[in-house]
């Protein structure tokens, strides 16, 4: 445990932490990375050429249907704030969690301009991917990620400015926010989180993630 994100996490007193395992792992003993189960279907990538750091790829609907994570892969979604929007993500992420038996945790985060402290704490816990749900958490993220390399992250609904390689995210028109200094996209439409375009969202960015295609923007 890196002694300075214990010290940053015990201040997590604004992050309410809701656990929920299927396997009633404790996290605590060490695993081989976990693999995907199944491939990706053509014209999700271009298989002759590997994307470029930050670049935008654009899948065939569905090629990702194909790849599904292991059982009881450790994930820690990481939610901030109360409109329509997130709610549809939180609601897309837990399903899929339930169709894949995978051992979610979920960190609401109370006050999202104290967020650092609640991303410390989803790292701490070990998990094999943290999902970030929430616009008000990019900023957070942006500060944190390029510092810790080893923590792959997935952002749903939502994007970094400049994602580092294990910051992966997946977004689409009517999505988009980048950030405070960004502000959202011209085209921002709370409509368009719908419950398949946030199904889409969970299961393709994990099968991006569980085929090491991350640090770039995934459109739908």
């Amino acid at each position: 445990m890196r002694p300075p994100l214990r010290a940053v996490a015990m201040l997590a007193a604004t992050a309410a932490l809701v656990t929920a395992c299927n396997s009633g792992d404790d996290w605590s003993q060490p695993r081989p990375a976990p693999s995907a189960v199944g491939t990706l279907g053509p014209g999700f990538v271009d298989p002759s050429t590997r994307p470029a750091p930050e670049a935008t790829i654009t899948p065939q609907p569905g090629s990702w249907s194909g790849v599904h994570p292991p059982k009881d892969y450790r994930v820690v979604l990481l939610t901030a704030g109360g409109d329509a929007p997130t709610k549809a993500l939180v609601t897309a992420v837990k399903e899929w969690a339930g169709d894949e038996h995978v051992d979610l945790r979920t960190i609401v985060v109370g006050n999202a301009h104290d967020a650092v402290p609640s991303i410390a704490e989803a790292m701490e816990m070990g998990p094999d991917l943290i999902v970030s749900a929430g616009n008000d958490l990019i900023d957070p993220l942006a500060l944190v990620t390029p510092s810790h390399l080893d923590e792959k992250f997935l952002v749903v609904g939502a994007e970094l400015a400049e994602p580092t390689h294990n910051v992966t995210a997946v977004d689409w028109d009517g999505a988009s926010f980048r950030g405070e200094g960004l502000g959202a996209s011209s085209t921002y439409d709370p409509a368009s989180f719908t419950g398949e375009r946030c199904a889409a969202a969970i299961r393709a960015g994990v099968a991006a993630v569980l085929n090491d295609l991350t640090g770039i923007v995934i459109w739908l």
